[in-house]
């Protein structure tokens, strides 16, 4: 069983940054392909990004493409989200997940506890 635990998530202004984290338990960190969703209050979860196992491939929503970056250390069992240009409406508790693909619906195998980001204007 792969857990998975976010961290970096917290309370910004209105164009600030944050860079969110996932560790992974085990040694097969590699095998996955990982992904970032977020659902905020009263709202359906929403793709936000996904990187290929190799990190050779990323893939992003149109709201956060430009602003986000998704990149992985396998090294280190480890998932990051960089968060730039932060908007109020990227307020949200972000998950991320592994699965055998780098997709945009949420059919992946684990997911974390999620980590609550809040950006006020």
């Amino acid at each position: 069983q792969v857990q998975l635990v976010e961290s970096g998530g917290g309370l910004v202004q209105a164009g600030g940054s944050l860079r969110l984290s996932c560790a992974a338990s085990g040694r097969t960190f590699s095998s996955y392909a990982m992904g970032w969703f977020r659902q905020a209050p009263g709202k359906e979860r929403e793709f936000v990004a996904t990187i290929r196992r190799s990190g050779s491939r990323t893939y992003y929503a149109d709201s956060v493409k430009g602003r986000f970056t998704i990149s992985r250390d396998n090294a280190k069992n480890t998932v990051y989200l960089q968060m730039n240009s932060l908007r109020p409406e990227d307020t949200a508790v972000y998950y991320c997940a592994a699965g055998p693909i780098a997709t945009m619906v949420p059919s992946y195998d684990y997911w974390g506890q999620g980590t609550q980001v809040t950006v006020s204007s």
